[in-house]
């Protein structure tokens, strides 16, 4: 045999053999606390007989009870494995993230876990719920008056402390198995295979990364499904127009309903899994969160008014043309974070929102099972 023999492969000195086998502990910790939690709940939401008799069903998947408290629990963790499989997060990083309150609540739970160091960028609107919950686990908000320069500031705070920008708004859509492996869409349609309506006619989700819509709709695309993606929007926000337009350099002023909509379309955001867009204002969004914690008696958060908003529109519509089917929509963490806030009425008139119209027409749905929309007469 002709020419030189290949040369022995270096490795790694200990150091290195040290710095995986943290990497290994590490994973081994974040896969642990998904092993201790239980699936979430997946409640029946109580529609009036009008509705449910004529054959529709809507579901609310109960993301707050998590160990954090909300849907943010299931991206923290998959951004958690995907920076510590990528090289990214080693022993001593210090984590940043740009976060509106219940990602960074979730990340600095996980950045305790592992023993890590953990900044917040938040927004000077976020409620104190928030901020007290970020700081109790062990992180460290830091706060911003503008909200479209929280990713440069986290970006400024990652490089000066050499650590790692955690970025949901990038990484949000890549981060998760879309395929399945336990993500949020292949839960729900296993916890629906003994219902009416097994495969649902649509799953409303609002979008604060994207990521969620993008799982959803990547996987009944994957299943060969034919449910069908409604992404609700609140006033302020910009990915609607970034959506109808097919126009990502789209801006906004940003959103008062906490953990969705956002002043810019993120990168996460995949409009072409996306099949319906609603734009819900901001009255509406709170009138429906109270509504619901009023009817199930689970205290819920603005973002999930947002999101039932959106499912009683659809579902009006399935019942006006005689349809039958299931609507899934989130309930994304609960209302105790937002004391202070959406179930504040001084906090209400200070930011001008009066409820009466919407509460009108959620009052008139529960007692004769008709939807009109405000301002319809």
């Amino acid at each position: 045999m002709s020419g030189a023999e290949p040369g022995p492969c270096h490795v790694g000195d200990r150091t290195d053999h040290a710095a995986r086998a943290w990497v290994h502990e590490a994973v081994r910790r974040v896969e642990a606390d998904a092993n201790r939690s239980a699936d979430t709940h997946l409640h029946v939401f109580p529609l009036p007989t009008a509705w449910s008799g004529a054959g529709l069903d809507l579901y609310l998947k109960d993301e707050s009870v998590h160990p954090t408290g909300s849907l943010k629990h299931r991206l923290a963790r998959s951004l958690f494995l995907y920076g510590l499989c990528n090289g990214w997060i080693r022993e001593g990083t210090t984590l940043v993230e740009a976060s509106s309150g219940s990602t960074a609540v979730s990340e600095a739970f996980f950045a305790r876990l592992l023993g890590l160091p953990f900044v917040a960028v938040v927004p000077r609107s976020t409620s104190p719920e928030k901020v007290a919950l970020i700081e109790w686990h062990g992180g460290r908000c830091q706060v911003v008056d503008d909200p479209a320069q929280m990713d440069a500031e986290a970006r400024r705070l990652a490089a000066e402390t050499g650590g790692h920008y955690l970025d949901q708004f990038t990484y949000a859509e890549r981060a998760t198995d879309w395929r399945g492996n336990n993500n949020i869409a292949e839960s729900v349609f296993e916890q629906l295979a003994a219902e009416r309506h097994p495969v649902p006619t649509w799953v409303v989700v609002g979008a604060g990364t994207g990521g969620t819509s993008a799982t959803v709709g990547r996987y009944v695309r994957y299943r060969r499904l034919d449910t069908r993606v409604c992404v609700v929007d609140p006033e302020g926000s910009a990915f609607y127009d970034g959506w109808a337009r097919r126009d990502p350099d789209v801006t906004a002023p940003g959103s008062r309903i906490e953990g969705i909509g956002r002043p810019r379309v993120e990168a996460s955001f995949q409009p072409d899994v996306v099949d319906c867009m609603v734009q819900v204002p901001d009255a509406a969004s709170v009138a429906a969160a109270r509504w619901c914690s009023r009817l199930t008696g689970r205290v819920v958060g603005g973002s999930t008014g947002t999101s039932l908003w959106g499912a009683l529109r659809l579902l009006a519509g399935m019942h006006a043309r005689g349809e039958q089917g299931s609507v899934v929509t989130l309930l994304c963490d609960g209302g105790e974070r937002y004391a202070h806030t959406y179930y504040d009425d001084d906090w209400l008139a200070a930011q001008g929102l009066d409820l009466t119209a919407y509460d009108a027409t959620l009052r008139r749905l529960e007692t004769t099972g008709e939807w009109r929309e405000p301002g319809s007469g």
